[in-house]
């Protein structure tokens, strides 16, 4: 697992999407589609690997699986998938929907939880549709229980954005920097109970190069 962690470490050291003073989560742009939807819904879409999940009225995520993964690619591209839909879900709910932190475990749990800290404590909530897309397991080390991975994933919050949870209108300020898609980390490891949970998150934006490959 050590080797996956330095890995991961070497993207930029600030934690996963999260909202913060030096860089505030500010998605952009609502999408024609924000009729609302039963939450916690997941379904396959007519496009052939794309799977949509209905977080809440008119919030979704969307993940674009790539062909054929295998059992433990497949367990962690769900795990990564639950954790968006469960943090979004509990931004939503306004803090009462926790399941998010059920994928979560070490470092990530801190980061987790102040990605959600970050929209309650300024009295923010979202609107919109989430995609994730290019998963790729991109390191794997260790075997057996103590296997940990690397799953990297694109995503593209453009579609989304940042309401005024008392007003559930859009604020005011809506920054530009999350109209790109950026490179999301997420270091993996085998929990206690032998399924995957996610143990750090880091990600890269554009121009990093690491980020690059996220263009479309």
């Amino acid at each position: 697992m050590r080797v996956v962690i330095a890995l991961v470490l070497a993207l930029v050291a600030s934690a996963g999407c999260a909202p913060s003073e030096a860089q505030p989560f500010t998605p952009a742009d609502l999408p024609a589609d924000t009729s609302p939807q039963d939450p916690g819904t997941s379904a396959r879409a007519a496009t052939p690997g794309v799977e949509t999940v209905r977080v809440a009225p008119g919030v979704r995520v969307v993940v674009e699986w790539p062909a054929a993964p295998d059992a433990d690619t497949t367990a962690m591209i769900e795990v990564l998938r639950d954790y968006f839909a469960g943090a979004f879900r509990a931004v939503t709910s306004e803090g009462r929907d926790t399941g998010y932190l059920d994928v979560v475990e070490h470092d990530a749990v801190d980061d987790a939880s102040a990605w959600v800290r970050g929209f309650l404590d300024r009295r923010r909530s979202v609107r919109g549709t989430a995609r994730l897309y290019a998963l790729n397991v991109s390191s794997v080390s260790g075997s057996g229980d103590d296997r940990g991975a690397q799953l990297d994933v694109c995503v593209d919050e453009s579609k989304m954005r940042l309401l005024d949870s008392s007003t559930g209108k859009p604020v005011a300020r809506q920054p530009d920097w999350t109209r790109k898609p950026f490179l999301q980390a997420a270091a993996m490891g085998r929990a206690a109970d032998g399924s995957w949970r996610i143990r750090l998150f880091r990600h890269a934006k554009l121009p990093d190069e690491r980020a690059k490959g996220c263009l479309r």
